[in-house]
């Protein structure tokens, strides 16, 4: 880990906090490689419901790669490409973890921020967010899986218009293309945070999760979905406690307490 990445937990929630303010929350490597980790941490604890991730500061959600460490780990096409490796390789873990995780946006969300926000299952961004994909003025390639994770979000015509203008746009402009989910002030950012993450936090954490992987297998090309295992997701659901405590805390017009077994 790294003091760079603090992965700490509040309740339920596990925070990831991008912490390179002075560079508006610039990834450096020593981030890329933490964030599994600290992903990993917060898989293996049962008290951890929902994921939120955010940039230290108030300028920047993340703002792309650190470009001071380009001559010292992008200075040739091996190094490029081991990097480009290890930041697909963080945004997958961010991807797959099965329980639910959140972008919190406030300032920049540029570049590989962006790819990290889409990796995230939902993106709750203030009025004055900025986002964009630069690689265009750059040069630079970008993932089959990062263009096939924004076209489906924001359609393919949506997803042409950023990649191929490279321009920056903000929130009203991303709540439109079904970029992000919700547009809040400045003020009402961390409130509508609190909200959401205790919303999921109170239902049961299986069917959250067989949700998840089900979506995640409907996403892959036609053909390859697993459907043997969305059916053993939703048996799993039926055959729980937290089932049986759903039915019964309906019946007893009471709030149900799950367990996730």
């Amino acid at each position: 880990m790294t003091d760079r990445l603090i992965a700490e937990r509040q309740g339920p929630v596990g925070w990831i906090t991008f912490n390179n303010p002075e560079r508006h929350n610039a990834m450096k490597l020593e981030m890329w490689e933490a964030l599994p980790q600290a992903l990993s941490m917060f898989e293996a604890d049962d008290g951890i419901k929902v994921i939120v991730l955010r940039g230290a500061g108030d300028s920047a959600f993340v703002s792309g790669a650190d470009i001071s460490e380009f001559e010292k780990h992008r200075a040739s096409s091996e190094e490029v490409a081991a990097y480009d490796d290890l930041a697909a390789a963080s945004m997958r873990a961010l991807q797959i973890i099965p329980k639910p995780t959140i972008a919190m946006i406030r300032g920049y969300c540029i570049g590989g921020g962006l790819g990290l926000a889409i990796s995230c299952d939902l993106r709750i961004a203030t009025e004055g967010s900025i986002f964009a994909l630069p690689a265009a003025r750059l040069g630079v390639g970008y993932s089959f899986d990062g263009v096939k994770r924004l076209r489906d979000l924001v359609g393919p015509a949506f997803a042409k218009e950023i990649f191929f203008t490279a321009r920056r746009f903000q929130a009203p402009e991303a709540l439109r293309m079904g970029l992000i989910n919700r547009m809040t002030d400045d003020a009402g950012l961390e409130s509508a945070i609190d909200e959401l993450c205790a919303s999921i936090a109170d239902n049961a954490p299986l069917t959250v999760r067989s949700a998840k992987l089900m979506i995640e297998e409907l996403d892959k090309p036609a053909g390859e979905p697993d459907y043997r295992r969305c059916e053993d997701l939703m048996k799993a659901c039926i055959a729980s406690d937290d089932y049986v405590e759903g039915r019964t805390a309906f019946m007893e017009k009471r709030k149900p307490v799950f367990r996730g077994r």
